[in-house]
């Protein structure tokens, strides 16, 4: 050790996975120091933050539920502007997650699980998990959101379960669900959220079938309701647009493919910017996405603001490949990302989240437990 520089030392360390850092800081004291040191995390976070990837919860499903889910990782590419070129990139496996559930939340590379009995904080980088305690009368349709305040550094389960609605904090010591005051309505559906900058926005398809996004302050437990326009429910995204709320809706039919966005510029005046993106059926782009699947989905927007694209199918009939695409508004130009396959998982069941990082700070966070899943 006396023989390589601190800096040198740090720089190597930087460059592994976060789960090789917890290894690591067992092999000596010295070692354990140095690797918990401020600096060194922080100096992680950035090498990670500069190089971003794609994280996805596969979900393995039989008889009708899910047994299990498989995190799986890969690099999002350098270089996303070459119009219709295509990668190959190696996936990472993370971990399998031996219990049933769906995620109902993702925020600062920790992803809320909920299932008919328990709603656990997991980090899929290493396995770690901590299982919240149970809510007394909990109903089936409750839904559950996981929000980061990245001024306190504290994350936050909401709950929102027949009109009431409770809020739990991790890290706290003692953890516990305390009621708070909303202002979400009664909604037949709230499947679309996202964390972006300490605020949590979900969109909501109320009874009487309109659109409204509410918003809820993760620091203040502050909400309130943002009017959006009334597009299709089940095709609308909601996205992260370099730092600012974005809805994502497509359209499609046998001779056109649109993207409309709109970004929220104003949250108090409620004022929105919209573009459209329109792919005719005979477009070069438009074609090569034919080429292998009938139709694809938004899955979110890059800190560099590509758009990122699932396809309809993960599989091809004929193929076991899988891909991904990164369409570029500005230069107009899509990269196609193959992704090797994983056996078992198939079909659309699978989330996918952009710009994941590795932040050893959750890694040290006393709301997960040591317990590591393989």
């Amino acid at each position: 050790m006396n023989s390589i520089p601190e800096d040198l030392f740090f720089e190597i360390f930087s460059r592994l996975p976060s789960k090789s850092i917890a290894r690591f800081r067992c092999v000596s004291k010295l070692w354990e120091s140095m690797l918990h040191r401020p600096y060194f995390t922080e100096f992680f976070l950035t090498r990670s933050s500069a190089r971003p990837r794609l994280l996805f919860a596969f979900r393995r499903v039989s008889e009708k539920r899910v047994d299990y889910l498989r995190f799986v990782s890969l690099p999002q590419p350098h270089n996303p502007y070459e119009t219709l070129s295509s990668t190959v990139v190696a996936a990472d496996l993370h971990m399998t997650f031996p219990m049933p559930g769906y995620i109902d939340g993702y925020a600062s590379g920790l992803v809320l699980i909920t299932n008919d009995q328990d709603h656990v904080i997991c980090n899929p980088n290493t396995g770690q998990y901590s299982i919240l305690p149970k809510v007394i009368e909990q109903y089936m349709c409750s839904v559950s959101f996981l929000g980061f305040d990245p001024i306190d550094k504290q994350f936050k389960v909401l709950l929102a379960n027949e009109g009431e609605f409770r809020i739990l904090t991790l890290g706290t010591g003692e953890v516990s669900w305390r009621k708070v005051q909303c202002s979400l309505p009664y909604c037949t559906s709230c499947s679309e959220w996202i964390c972006i900058n300490g605020v949590v926005y979900c969109l909501v398809k109320k009874l009487d079938e309109t659109l409204e996004i509410f918003c809820f302050d993760v620091r203040s437990e502050k909400s309130k309701i943002i009017d959006v326009e009334n597009f299709y429910f089940c095709r609308s995204r909601l996205v992260n647009y370099k730092g600012k709320l974005g809805v994502i809706h497509r359209y499609r039919d046998k001779n056109i493919l649109e993207l409309h966005t709109c970004v929220l510029e104003d949250v108090e005046k409620h004022e929105w910017s919209k573009h459209v993106y329109t792919f005719p059926h005979d477009c070069e782009i438009a074609h090569h996405l034919d080429d292998c699947y009938r139709d694809v989905s938004v899955v979110g927007v890059t800190a560099t603001g590509e758009i990122v694209l699932s396809p309809g199918y993960t599989y091809h009939k004929d193929s076991p490949k899988s891909y991904m695409f990164y369409f570029n508004p500005e230069s107009k130009s899509l990269q196609k990302v193959q992704i090797p396959g994983s056996d078992g998982f198939s079909g659309r069941d699978f989330d996918v989240f952009v710009d994941h990082v590795e932040d050893l700070n959750l890694n040290d966070a006393k709301i997960l437990k040591s317990s590591i899943f393989e």
